[in-house]
């Protein structure tokens, strides 16, 4: 501070709100007040002493003493707000206005005063007060203001463009004369509340346009207010939402159009739009619909991906991100509705929001399903019924399978007993009268009875009363062997192709596989009287839950498939019905059994696999076969040669038959081939044979007999004398002898009607197994509760 200035002036330019700096003639600050320091970015104190050109701008400060000189050497009349700019001590500059005043100091000095105000927010007002005015300007809304009393005192191009009047003809005029006579008192109240300092959100209305035309309008209304707050007018910001109204109309139009009822509800749970569909499905006109409770029209709530209501009816806020990707719920989901009579109907609802700028509403889709229920309803009922047949006629199949397999169970054991009496008498006929015509007629006799022996395995082969002896197979060498025995046999009109790959083993028994094939391929040959392609392929068929033998019954796993196709006649869907079924067949009287694919269908489904059919008329037939797949290794089986020399050589059998006309072929038989014969017409028979001292190296039984079973008499025998072999023969042994129809390896077992050939060749393999003790538990035999 300068001494000369009294303290209460020094302190009076401290609190100064402008910057007040006082400099010497040669520009020296002797006075600087707090603003001044701060203005600057100094420290108290940091100014005085310093030349007041530190504080101009790089760029001038040369010509700045010079200045200041000539306003020295002048009149020096003070100078009012100059527009200059300063420098603060980190180097940035800023606007300045200054004013200068040149007093003489005591001595003769002078003294220049400078008053400094930062320009910075002045002209930073003064940039938005014309950004705003350009804003105004350039708005496509109309903008107008008006005084209190509607006198129009400013009029944008927007409001030239909307309602047809230059700015020069409607300012200083009323603003009633765009507003049509029935909205004047509206407006009236509009301008009372702005009066109060109200504001009107948008609103929609009218108003006229300079051609007499009305526009509609959405006009939002607040306050004009002067520099010190007071309301001296209003301003009216309009928009033109005629096009708006019709694109409204057209997009009301399809939500009409549209076949569910639509609703649109807001976060409050309140209906706000609606269609045509859902005044008719509610029964409610729609001014009611529109703002009703959502919860009135569907008393279960919107689905829960729309995440909308609370059950109690109070409203929750919407979760637009529930209601699932892009905003729609994935799935339909069954509701109630609620009629306006108090009726309920099923429907089903969809969800979906539709953000519309102001907030988001959700769009529900509702369908009424009544009929549609019904329908499925009726659908449900007959597929019930329909299932329901299928099983009954899976049930008296099986019944019908059931009672055949007893049947031809029944008939094979007496019917086999009769043939090996006949074959074998025949064949002592053919042997002793050799060359002469009573041993053809015994020749063909032989023929019919081994024809005989053919159909009855057939019949035990579809029964599934076939006794098999499965072992892990490789099917592609089995098809391979026996599309080889094929090509010879099926004739050269026919095309046969066998496609092979690579498959892991199946448990089946070899000769009933060869069988299954050989059949199959005699039926396609005769589907093919002209000629044609018969294809044999194989394949692993990985089957799923979709998979349609699945569906049908058989298990999901891994399977080996083997495909039988031909180009013949084909079968129509009535045929394929009865494919399977025994003695059922289209050729002609004397060509056919009946049982070819019945067989095969008994021998797969035995083995646990199954038999599909495809065909049309004149197109073809593929029969596929499919066979489970086993862990169990494939063993190489050499067929042994056979024995040289059949002789007994008084080895001493006993024979346990029932049948007296077979047990006595039977050791006719056996004494012609020299060994020592012991016959029993049973079990208690048999065991006092058995119970006398001789020897006994072979027991020969029959399986089935009244009072004990050949298993029970092998098992008494075996105890007493540990060393016997035990050869079983039988027409019928599967429920005896077998454990699931499946003949335990070291079970030696001759079926009937057998030849003498055959039943030597038995005992022979059976006496050449190397001599051990052998007690009940290790002869093969199952135990006493099976079969």
């Amino acid at each position: 501070m300068v001494r000369t200035l009294g303290p209460l002036t020094g302190q009076l330019v401290d609190e100064a709100p402008d910057a007040v700096i006082v400099s010497g003639e040669d520009g020296s600050i002797v006075l600087a007040n707090r603003r001044a320091h701060e203005m600057f970015g100094y420290a108290a104190g940091d100014l005085l002493g310093l030349s007041i050109d530190a504080l101009v701008p790089d760029d001038v400060r040369p010509r700045h003493p010079a200045q200041r000189e000539g306003y020295l050497a002048s009149a020096h009349p003070p100078l009012r707000r100059l527009p200059l700019r300063g420098k603060r001590q980190d180097g940035s500059e800023f606007p300045v206005e200054v004013s200068l005043a040149a007093v003489a100091a005591p001595g003769g000095d002078m003294l220049v005063t400078s008053v400094l105000r930062d320009d910075t927010a002045h002209r930073e007002a003064a940039q938005a007060r014309t950004l705003l005015a350009s804003i105004v300007q350039s708005s496509h809304d109309a903008i107008v203001t008006t005084d209190l009393d509607g006198v129009v005192l400013s009029w944008n191009p927007g409001a030239e463009l909307l309602y047809g009047y230059p700015a020069a003809t409607m300012i200083g005029q009323p603003v009633a004369q765009i507003i049509p006579e029935d909205r004047r008192g509206d407006e009236a109240e509009v301008l009372a509340l702005v009066r109060i300092g109200g504001r009107m959100d948008r609103y929609r209305t009218a108003r006229l346009h300079a051609n007499g035309s009305e526009i509609t309008v959405s006009v939002l209304v607040s306050p004009l207010r002067d520099g010190n707050g007071t309301i001296v007018g209003t301003t009216a910001i309009a928009r033109d939402i005629s096009e708006r109204e019709h694109a409204e109309a057209r997009v009301q139009a399809v939500l009409d159009a549209a076949p569910d009822a639509l609703l649109g509800v807001d976060v409050t749970g309140h209906v706000v739009l609606v269609n045509a569909e859902a005044e008719r499905l509610f029964g409610h006109p729609r001014h009611d619909l529109t703002s009703m409770a959502v919860r009135r029209l569907l008393p279960d709530g919107l689905p829960p991906a729309a995440a909308m209501l609370h059950i109690g009816g109070d409203s929750t806020p919407l979760d637009t991100e529930a209601i699932g990707d892009g905003g729609r719920a994935p799935r339909w989901a069954t509701r109630t509705a609620e009629r306006s009579d108090g009726t309920t109907l099923p429907v089903e609802i969809s969800c979906s929001a539709l953000d519309t700028g102001d907030e988001v509403i959700v769009v529900a889709a509702v369908r009424d399903i009544t009929e549609r229920l019904a329908v499925e309803a009726e659908q449900r009922a007959l597929r019930e019924e329909a299932e329901q047949r299928r099983t009954e006629a899976r049930l008296q199949r099986a019944e019908r399978l059931e009672s055949l397999g007893q049947l031809a169970g029944g008939v094979a054991h007496d019917f086999n007993n009769l043939l090996a009496v006949i074959l074998n008498y025949a064949s002592f006929i053919v042997e002793d009268a050799a060359g002469t015509p009573l041993a053809a007629d015994a020749e063909q006799i032989a023929r019919a009875a081994r024809r005989g022996s053919d159909l009855t395995h057939q019949l035990l082969a579809f029964a599934r009363r076939e006794v098999i002896r499965p072992r892990p197979l490789d099917v592609s060498t089995v098809v391979t062997e026996v599309t080889e025995m094929l090509r010879r046999s099926i004739g050269e009109h026919i095309t046969l192709t066998a496609k092979t790959a690579p498959l892991p083993p199946v448990m089946a028994d070899p000769g009933q596989l060869e069988q299954v094939l050989v059949n199959l391929a005699v039926n396609a040959r005769d589907a093919m009287p002209g000629g044609g392609h018969l294809t044999v392929d194989t394949a692993v068929a990985d089957l799923d839950q979709d998979h349609p033998a699945v569906l049908a019954g058989l298990d999901p796993g891994c399977y080996v498939r083997i495909r039988v196709s031909d180009t013949g006649t084909g079968m129509p869907r009535e045929v394929i019905a009865k494919a399977f079924d025994p003695f059922f067949t289209t050729k002609p009287s004397g060509q056919g059994t009946g049982l070819g694919l019945a067989t095969v269908y008994g021998i797969i489904t035995q083995a646990g696999g199954t038999v599909q059919i495809y065909s049309e008329p004149g197109y073809g037939t593929t029969i596929t076969v499919l066979l489970p797949v086993t862990d169990a290794t494939v063993q190489e089986k050499r067929a042994a040669p056979p024995p040289a020399d059949l002789n007994g050589n008084g080895v001493t059998v006993l024979v346990v038959e029932d049948e007296t006309a077979l047990r006595e072929v039977t050791e006719r038989i056996l004494r012609r081939g020299g060994y020592t014969v012991l016959t029993a017409s049973g079990g208690q028979e048999a065991l006092r044979i058995c119970a006398e001292p001789r020897p006994i190296d072979v027991l020969l039984t029959d399986v089935i007999m009244p009072g004990m079973l050949g298993k029970d008499i092998a098992e008494a025998v075996l105890a007493a004398r540990p060393g016997t072999r035990v050869v079983f023969m039988s027409g019928y042994a599967q429920p005896v002898l077998t454990t699931h129809g499946t003949l335990a390896a070291n079970v030696h077992l001759l079926e009937k009607p057998f030849t003498g050939t055959e039943l030597m060749q038995a005992l022979h393999e059976q006496l050449r197994r190397p001599p051990r003790e052998q007690s009940s538990d290790d002869s093969g035999l199952p135990s006493s509760g099976s079969g």
